[in-house]
């Protein structure tokens, strides 16, 4: 459940964002459309969320900004989503949090490593590229299967499609 939409005398940018990405699913939405995932159908299958919950948050991402609705099919309609420039700008706190989570969650070592892919260092939880030396947009980022991703089983396709190495933002294309 979000916070409420009252803050009565506070002035509080946190809970403003919240109130866009803090409902349950919301960031694994945003960080799916960093994977490269655009389409409600590999959402659903890779998030095991359901349909009405996804709808549900997509509409928001969109009418917040964080994501854009684009048509890639007439007949009949349908949409993808698309991360904008807003969007994007959630990379560092989302890779933040699942590193924080990997580190004090996780048993078996990180399901995912991160890297800059012209240099193929491995960025720490900033986004920060130590051979570079400076911090490192999402559209230089690799993501590829950590030793924590040992005993997965699932078998939709974008999670089969993560078990390689894959350019952040590059669409999953599953069909």
């Amino acid at each position: 459940m979000a916070l409420g939409k009252n803050y009565d005398g506070q002035d509080c940018s946190l809970a403003s964002a919240l109130e866009v990405i803090g409902e349950r699913w919301t960031l694994l939405v945003v960080r799916d459309a960093m994977y490269g995932v655009r389409r409600f159908a590999d959402f659903q299958a890779h998030l095991d969320i359901p349909k009405a919950v996804l709808s549900q948050r997509l509409s928001a991402l969109v009418a917040a900004g964080l994501l854009e609705r684009r048509r890639y099919q007439d007949a009949p309609p349908r949409d993808e989503y698309v991360l904008t420039p807003v969007g994007r700008e959630l990379w560092i706190p989302v890779l933040s949090l699942g590193q924080w989570g990997e580190r004090h969650l996780a048993g078996k070592g990180p399901r995912r490593l991160f890297h800059h892919a012209p240099c193929d260092t491995r960025l720490d939880a900033v986004s920060f590229c130590a051979t570079c030396r400076r911090s490192v947009p999402i559209e230089e980022v690799e993501v590829r299967p950590g030793p924590g991703l040992c005993d997965d089983t699932r078998r939709d396709q974008v999670s089969l499609a993560l078990r390689k190495p894959h350019r952040l933002l590059a669409p999953i294309l599953t069909r």
